[in-house]
């Protein structure tokens, strides 16, 4: 069995590499510019294959893709956050941010679909639950979420037929880098609006993507990961 993962190298993307590692897959991770990540990564699961290729360039994934004859599994996790008001972000960043967190799942999906035709296969797609609630001052990253969640329900209808099933994953607050910027106040203030009372590990999330990838009769569904915070 093959899987691929983009954004591989770090919190849910890393998680996720090792759970599929465990559960027999080969595994390919992604990964854009970090190479001291991507070094640290290759030495925590030297069984897997580390790839540097950027998810919002069509060449780049085309090529990637071309390296398989088949794929089983497809987690669709890269993404960058942004913060701030509308008025005040660029045309430029928004294209930026849109291309890598809707644009590298549009181009996972376009390059994956083909080697999962034959046999069958899953795709999971890691959204977060912005992508389901809006959340202030981060109106265009929940914007690319919400994208990601129709696009795979879509997917989902689109793929039945051919045995191949889609999903997502939507977070609340994980443990990673993307919410390392949130001060000590601002973190408490999030855990107490979590009923669990405590972030997410990355662990957990990708606990999640496997089972999504093993259940071969749920597809098409947002499969929250997030303690309560949004029920």
């Amino acid at each position: 069995m093959r899987a691929l993962v983009t954004g591989g190298t770090k919190g849910i993307g890393l998680a996720t590499v090792g759970r599929l590692i465990e559960e027999g897959y080969l595994v390919t991770a992604l990964y854009h510019r970090d190479e001291a990540a991507a070094e640290a990564a290759k030495k925590r699961y030297p069984a897997a294959e580390f790839l540097r290729a950027d998810v919002a360039n069509a060449g780049e994934m085309q090529a990637v893709f071309a390296r398989f004859p088949s794929l089983d599994a497809l987690v669709l996790n890269a993404g960058v956050p942004l913060f701030g008001q509308v008025q005040d972000i660029s045309f430029e960043t928004y294209r930026s941010v849109m291309d890598t967190n809707f644009g590298g799942v549009f181009l996972g999906a376009k390059y994956g679909i083909p080697k999962m035709l034959e046999k069958g296969g899953a795709i999971v797609a890691v959204s977060s639950v912005w992508g389901e609630t809006g959340g202030s001052c981060e109106s265009i990253y929940s914007a690319t979420k919400g994208a990601v969640q129709s696009f795979i329900k879509a997917l989902a209808k689109e793929l039945a037929p051919a045995m191949i099933t889609a999903n997502c994953v939507s977070p609340g607050v994980v443990e990673t880098e993307m919410n390392a910027h949130l001060s000590a106040g601002e973190r408490a203030a999030l855990e107490e609006e979590i009923p669990l009372g405590r972030y997410a590990r990355p662990e957990e999330v990708a606990e999640a993507i496997v089972f999504l990838i093993e259940s071969r009769y749920i597809t098409g569904q947002i499969l929250p990961v997030n303690g309560g915070f949004h029920i």
